[in-house]
């Protein structure tokens, strides 16, 4: 007798369809496991036979045999316990052919019969789901992110002997209430600083106001105590929530990187990285291609504290990820891509001291400690920073001044942002992609410079030896700080497009200089 059952796995960024096929006959008693099985795999061997035996089933005294198709294909980890299980009940007569009919089982099973979460599930719905399957069966810890995806009927499952009352109609386990899912932020703990608690660097809110609001890669440069890092973590509090597409996305990327299995996330991530990290963990990598930190901070921030002391290999390596919004992890055995669509934020010293300029302490660099300090970085990198800032440290005696009363600075900026962000969502149709995400034929096609405002930049480009990258990079900005002068002075939402002036040129000039 053979019993097949549908099952699925992550691979990659999406997920692959797998048939467990079952075959019991007579000799010694034996359970093997093939079809390119690793070491998780053939350990369900004894996971499966505790599970069954505990759930008050039998297992049957025979050679059984379990072949994972396709063949050719690697699988990892413990998706395929469930239907492993399901199987041998199924060989043994203790459940019918007809009960898992068109029907997708997936989870890791405890030795007492009990489901625990796996991670990848989304990757494995949207395969069922592409694969026209309307009934998935998954740990219900899984449940919170699996029914982001709309479509297929989705079940919690508790026990494998739950599951197997509700394959018998017996006791039918209900379907989810999308009312009860649970909610999480991934690492947002640190984005809880306001504008309202820095000091002065009136100029550097301008800047993260502006980065925020057009998604602009941003580097920060100034001495130590300058506030630099508190400027980087209210960004985070800046960003406006996840739409349903990217919250999706997100979700898909921290459930396969085993950082979030049993939550759905509605926050912009805002991951920060040491300098001492490897170039994988940064990238992505590893023997199984995880996603890296720039995948991780994919629809939110990737702060990048004192970016000179990265490995020159990593920093080199943010360059293809910054221009494309997507990583491709290679690896023998498969090549995977990432969507890495984050906002960078970066800061550095002026110089290994950090005292450089600073009018109350003695930088102790030579000429030739700052130039190998600032030769870190490279000029391709520099050219997809959008915006450079330079602060001041705040004199002590202004930090402990109570702020003005009924300051309500931080909203008024965020609740800005949130309509230059509107504006742009209602010039572009797409949700996620701001005034940064535009090509240089879409920049020419999609954005209207006033003649005056050409002249002066066409100026400044031969005066400061722009490269075409940086030219159409202030061309955006300066687009980002136009809808933001336009939502403030709007009376009403539907207030006409305006072009780029030059204010909004000049204002953009005066960020891109490099340190």
């Amino acid at each position: 007798m053979i019993s097949k059952i549908c099952s699925a796995i992550p691979y990659g960024f999406t997920g692959h369809l797998i048939e467990v096929e079952g075959d019991l006959n007579r000799g010694l008693p034996s359970f093997n496991i093939v079809g390119m099985a690793n070491k998780t795999i053939s350990e369900a061997r004894e996971r499966v036979r505790s599970a069954i035996t505990n759930s008050g089933f039998f297992f049957p005294s025979y050679k059984v045999t379990i072949n994972l198709a396709p063949a050719d294909l690697n699988k990892d980890g413990s998706y395929l316990d469930l239907p492993i299980a399901l199987s041998i009940l199924i060989l043994s007569k203790q459940l019918l052919l007809k009960d898992i009919k068109n029907r997708l089982f997936v989870g890791e099973l405890s030795l007492d019969g009990k489901l625990k979460p796996i991670k990848g599930i989304i990757n494995i719905v949207e395969a069922a789901r592409d694969a026209g399957i309307e009934e998935i069966y998954l740990p219900s810890a899984n449940l919170p992110q699996a029914t982001l995806i709309k479509g297929p009927k989705i079940y919690g499952v508790s026990t494998l002997q739950s599951l197997f009352l509700h394959l018998k109609g017996q006791k039918l386990i209900d379907l989810p209430s999308t009312s009860e899912t649970p909610l999480e932020s991934p690492n947002l703990s640190s984005g809880q600083t306001l504008l309202d608690h820095i000091r002065g660097q009136q100029l550097a809110k301008r800047a993260i106001e502006i980065a925020v609001a057009g998604h602009h890669n941003i580097l920060i440069s100034g001495p130590p105590g300058a506030g630099k890092t508190l400027l980087a973590k209210a960004a985070a509090s800046l960003l406006p929530p996840l739409s349903s597409e990217e919250k999706i996305a997100v979700t898909k990327i921290y459930s396969i990187a085993n950082l979030s299995t049993a939550k759905a996330i509605t926050s912009r991530p805002f991951r920060n990285p040491h300098h001492t990290a490897s170039p994988a963990s940064i990238i992505g990598g590893g023997a199984s291609a995880t996603p890296g930190e720039i995948s991780l901070a994919h629809s939110g921030i990737l702060f990048l504290d004192e970016l000179p002391e990265f490995p020159r290999q990593v920093l080199e390596a943010l360059r293809q990820p910054l221009e494309d919004k997507t990583i491709s992890v290679s690896r023998a055995n498969q090549k995977v891509t990432y969507p890495a669509d984050f906002m960078l934020i970066a800061t550095m010293n002026p110089c290994p001291c950090g005292y450089l300029g600073d009018p109350t302490h003695e930088c102790t660099c030579t000429s030739q400690q700052i130039q190998s300090y600032r030769k870190k970085l490279s000029g391709p990198l520099f050219d997809r920073i959008d915006m450079f800032v330079n602060v001041d440290k705040v004199d002590n005696t202004e930090l402990i001044k109570n702020p003005p009363e009924n300051n309500h600075k931080h909203n008024v900026v965020k609740n800005t942002i949130t309509g230059g962000i509107l504006k742009q969502y209602l010039r572009y149709k797409k949700p996620g992609f701001f005034n940064s995400s535009l090509s240089s034929y879409q920049v020419s096609k999609l954005i209207k410079l006033t003649p005056a405002a050409e002249k002066l930049l066409a100026g400044a480009s031969e005066k400061l030896n722009l490269s075409a990258r940086s030219y159409f990079k202030i061309i955006k900005v300066a687009r980002t700080i136009a809808d933001l002068e336009a939502v403030e002075n709007a009376t009403h939402d539907s207030a006409p497009e305006t072009s780029v002036d030059t204010q909004h040129i000049a204002e953009a000039l005066s960020f891109r200089s490099p340190t």
